[in-house]
């Protein structure tokens, strides 16, 4: 290099001087608007202002071991690596003002695998290797940043929702306090020899719903609580004085000290269960009540199941899941996932299918027909959010086509019946009239097994979409038998046809997250308004149909997505860093989406999963963008996969 190109090099690079300008420049972006003053001082103090052009080289893979942590103050940075399946590169990311790289390099202490070039005239700092040990080392909130990257952020954007979420409610409670910490440490509990009404007294003695009946160690064997004496008292056919043992509840339900509060209020909900024997090696530890779990934080999930169980009508169903969404709000403010949250809403959803059910049969008659109710979709794979439609279907066994055309006949009325009545308490009817009324999805197992398999051999445009709603489901009420079944067989399909896989492939890849080359979103535009982003077709489909293609050609039958992944890690088809990052970006945009419905409900506005990403904070919007980016890279997994 000639002297002139070393002045010319050496005038690219800067030092600091404004450090007061710096740090307020760093504290508008995360990490470092969670450092401490003094950390954040020590990181611009030892930074340098570097220009580069646009086209420059900033830092590729032939570098060797990176000595430099880069910070984006102007300007944009693609980062580039060989195309999977052609010739020249391709932009697998884009990293703007504030953001940072090469961190896993850095943390590696390797060389980066990608290069990364000045996408216009960009000014970076840069910090060298030992201050950025140094840093590492003494800055808690930079360290977990480099330790675990976009997830950390997840963390703030999780403590951000619900910190919004408690100013409405004023409170601290979390659905992630173990149950060992809620339970009645001294709990109630008396030999199974003892009379009834002596045990009654010592349950009135210490106030409490419930008596735990153990043997002389303590091991569980039943438990009688008040639902059980107002049983008892109501048929008037018990002996108050006869042994507690043949009146109790025998095996209670138990769980462990560690676990959650939100798995305490799941398992009553699903059991319908008020009370819960804490056991730790077998050992009665506590008993923890719907009112010990509720009693702090003003969610009365248990309740609401109840009362949605026992609705006397289709009207008063209608008015108690008019509840459901100050159960959200409440639910989000304790600390519940969006996961968390879509699972107790498709539970509510399920209890209330089940009731709707059974008032359409007190109404109607019993067609004296054994059938299964299908559910599909999103409410297949228990990811329903506030606003949903109906994607069901019936499933009954018979002998032949004959039989199958009568019982049709006898269980339609009862099925379009039930498709209006779930219309009314909120389950918006199916445009396109996939619902157990019609009469081609009223059908028998082997008749839904044949139309299955037309969906696999006869890979139409149609079949293709009917294999992303059908082939995600579930039982919900009924004998659930005809449906697993159903499913086996469906596997057993699906692992012999590597065409139909490729071609479902093919599909998965029809709609593209919205991240460009060149610019921070690609947004659409419908009707007259502004152009906006779709967090469900844009951001939860690639994943929801990656998840399901993968899941099918793997013999994997759960339907749920994040449990799909999981599974998928387990079986070593995706790698587990990569389904831990799809994991985290899915969960994002589903939390954005539903915070989207919640503000929308509160303002009187219809349900829309369309996003202006204008309204979102810096840190929200990064980590949107990193999750469409995930999406992105899964879809490109399918391609190589599947050589497309």
């Amino acid at each position: 290099m000639s002297k002139a190109d070393a002045f010319a090099e050496a005038g690219k690079t800067a030092v600091l001087q404004n450090i007061h300008g710096t740090m307020e420049f760093l504290r508008k972006y995360p990490p470092f608007n969670q450092m401490e003053p003094g950390h954040l001082a020590y990181l611009v103090e030892n930074c340098q202002l570097r220009f580069y052009s646009e086209g420059d080289c900033i830092i590729s893979p032939d570098d060797g071991i990176v000595e430099h942590f880069y910070i984006v103050k102007q300007g944009r940075v693609h980062g580039q690596r060989p195309h999977s399946s052609k010739r020249g590169t391709e932009t697998t990311f884009e990293v703007i003002l504030g953001e940072c790289f090469p961190m896993a390099a850095l943390m590696g202490e390797r060389a980066t695998r990608t290069g990364h070039f000045a996408a216009e005239d960009t000014f970076c700092f840069l910090l060298n290797k030992p201050a950025f040990i140094k840093l590492v080392s003494k800055s808690a909130a930079f360290r977990d940043f480099a330790m675990r990257g976009v997830s950390s952020l997840l963390d703030l954007v999780n403590q951000q929702a619900q910190m919004r979420a408690v100013e409405n409610l004023g409170s601290q409670y979390s659905l992630e306090t173990g149950i060992g910490e809620l339970a009645l440490h001294h709990p109630v509990s008396c030999l199974p020899s003892m009379p009834l009404n002596e045990a009654v007294a010592l349950m009135h003695e210490h106030n409490v719903g419930s008596i735990v009946v153990t043997d002389a160690d303590l091991h569980p064997q039943g438990i009688f609580t008040l639902r059980d004496l107002r049983r008892v008292i109501g048929t008037g056919t018990a002996d108050l004085s006869m042994p507690i043992a043949q009146l109790m509840t025998h095996d209670p339900f138990h769980l462990p000290p560690d676990a959650s509060a939100f798995d305490a209020a799941i398992a009553m909900t699903e059991r319908h269960i008020g009370h819960i024997c804490v056991v730790e090696n077998g050992l009665l530890r506590g008993v923890i009540s719907e009112r010990d779990l509720f009693s702090l934080q003003r969610v009365d999930l248990v309740h609401l199941a109840q009362a949605i169980s026992h609705a006397d009508s289709v009207e008063t169903l209608v008015i108690i899941r008019s509840r459901i969404q100050q159960l959200v709000d409440n639910m989000l403010a304790h600390g519940a996932s969006s996961t968390q949250i879509t699972r107790i809403i498709t539970l509510l959803n399920d209890h209330s299918v089940c009731r709707v059910i059974e008032l359409a049969i007190d109404a109607l008659g019993d067609p004296g027909v054994p059938f299964t109710w299908l559910c599909f979709g999103s409410e297949g794979r228990r990811e329903q959010t506030l606003h949903t439609d109906q994607d069901n279907g019936i499933l009954f066994e018979a002998e032949d086509a004959a039989e199958a055309a009568h019982i049709r006949g006898r269980l339609l009325p009862l099925a379009e019946r039930i498709n209006q009545d779930l219309g009314t308490c909120g389950f918006t009817l199916c445009k396109g009239n996939i619902m157990a009324g019609n009469p081609q999805l009223c059908l028998s197992r082997q008749e839904w097994r044949r139309r299955f398999s037309s969906f696999i051999r006869e890979s139409t445009p149609e079949n293709l979409l009917g294999s992303t709603i059908f082939f995600d489901l579930r039982a919900v009420c009924g004998s659930s038998d005809g449906c697993e079944r159903l499913r086996s067989d469906l596997l057993e399909e699906m692992a012999e046809n590597r065409l139909f896989q490729r071609m479902m492939a093919e599909n998965a890849l029809r709609h593209r997250p919205p991240v460009g080359r060149f610019r921070d979103f690609v947004m659409t535009r419908k009707g007259d308004g502004k152009a906006t982003l779709d967090l469900k077709v844009q951001g939860l489909t690639p994943f929801v149909d990656g998840a399901r293609l993968l899941a099918l050609a793997n013999g994997i039958s759960s339907t749920n997505t994040l449990d799909r992944l999981r599974q998928l890690v387990e079986k070593q088809v995706i790698d587990e860093k990569d389904g831990a990052a799809y994991e985290e970006a899915y969960h994002f945009i589903q939390q954005t989406r539903m915070q989207q419905h919640q503000q929308q409900a509160r303002e009187g506005r219809p349900y829309s999963n369309r996003l202006d990403p204008d309204t979102l904070n810096h840190l929200d919007r990064r980590i949107l963008r990193e999750s469409f980016r995930q999406a992105q890279r899964l879809q490109s997994s399918l391609t190589l996969r599947y050589q497309l």
